[in-house]
């Protein structure tokens, strides 16, 4: 239960090749905090780094107001769930889940005590006797994270957890850390996926990492609505927002934008005078586009170049005459549009965004 404060944290290998570089973040106590981005991005890193199994090349770490290091991993307050599980395979769920603790000495009625109020807050207690041999693969994620609860930890680390997990257990074991997250409101856990999903359900702020930087720090709607710049945009949301090269034709409080010599946009979006003339990137969600049966009340026209039929909804992949790209929209159920037709499509003023030359949002600039 503490703080976790970064510092001008750098990673750097012997090679000279620095995989982090310059992280400054300040996590309160309580809260849910995501690592995520693409492979190679250092969140694994950089979580291994807070927990002491990688040295910190520059910068300091804080742990509950106290600067670690230095500090060797047992002594820093925290526990660690790891991907592959790494529980003992001789040993019973409960004594994987007690070892800890009779390393630390503790009594055996107080260690009896954390293993089950940990096995029942996990629904394990009928798997106490087994051996991990004879447990699922949820369970065995179960078994792994309960074994870090009866520690007592300042600090939870979770390095991709849930990704050996299939689709199924994978929803299931997200919605059990989600209910320990509700069920322990002051303990600081910091979680690393890939998986946009999994932050977005499970965050109350995602940091979003590429090439070793934070590109963005907030809460999941807050990425969602207000990406900072074009890699938050398209990396956050499935399908990625539509990212379409375009021209700034009338600057100033409301900003109008050519696409193509056939499609302008007039937009709510601020932008300085000197802006005009200069190429920007006009950005939308698929799901905030919407088809229109009247050629006036949209915002641009094109042909369907492939459909995608989901079921639940409807991806359909529209050619704008003269664009570079072709624009994706998401339609809930299915719809009578095949290939070759043409559509209107619309979205509401507050849904767009725009992005200058260097990629970074007018939005948070305003």
């Amino acid at each position: 239960m503490a703080d976790v404060k970064l510092t001008h944290v750098k990673k750097i290998y012997s090679n000279n090749v620095e995989v982090l570089s310059d992280i400054n973040l300040d996590i309160k106590q309580g809260e849910f905090i995501v690592f995520v981005g693409p492979s190679g991005c250092g969140k694994s890193t950089l979580l291994r780094m807070i927990s002491g199994l990688e040295e910190i090349s520059a910068g300091t770490l804080e742990i509950d107001g106290e600067v670690v290091n230095d500090t060797p991993p047992a002594l820093r307050g925290i526990a660690m769930v790891f991907q592959s599980y790494a529980l003992y395979p001789h040993m019973t769920v409960y004594d994987n889940m007690a070892f800890s603790l009779q390393i630390a000495k503790i009594k055996k009625a107080d260690i009896d005590q954390q293993v089950r109020k940990a096995a029942d807050m996990l629904q394990l207690t009928p798997y106490l006797d087994r051996l991990p041999k004879a447990l699922s693969g949820g369970q065995r994620q179960r078994v792994a994270i309960g074994r870090a609860i009866v520690r007592r930890p300042k600090v939870f680390l979770f390095d991709e957890p849930l990704s050996n997990l299939d689709a199924a257990l994978r929803v299931a074991t997200r919605m059990e850390i989600a209910n320990l997250k509700d069920s322990m409101p002051d303990s600081t856990m910091i979680y690393v996926t890939h998986d946009q999903v999994e932050a977005m359900t499970l965050a109350d702020r995602i940091v979003l990492l590429s090439g070793g930087n934070i590109e963005q720090v907030g809460s999941p709607l807050e990425l969602y609505e207000h990406p900072a710049n074009v890699f938050v945009a398209k990396f956050i949301g499935s399908p990625a927002m539509n990212i379409v090269p375009c021209r700034i034709e009338q600057a100033g409080l409301q900003t109008l934008v050519s696409l193509s010599a056939s499609a302008s946009i007039q937009t709510t979006i601020v932008t300085e005078p000197s802006e005009q003339a200069k190429p920007a990137f006009f950005g939308i969600r698929p799901e905030d586009l919407t088809v229109v049966a009247a050629e006036d009340k949209s915002l641009f026209s094109g042909d369907v170049a492939f459909v995608e039929s989901l079921g639940e909804a409807t991806l359909l992949y529209v050619s704008i005459p003269g664009a570079e790209e072709m624009v994706i929209t998401k339609q809930a159920g299915t719809l009578a549009i095949k290939r070759g037709d043409k559509v209107y499509l619309s979205a509401s003023p507050e849904k767009m965004h725009l992005f200058d030359e260097n990629e970074q949002s007018y939005l948070r600039k305003g």
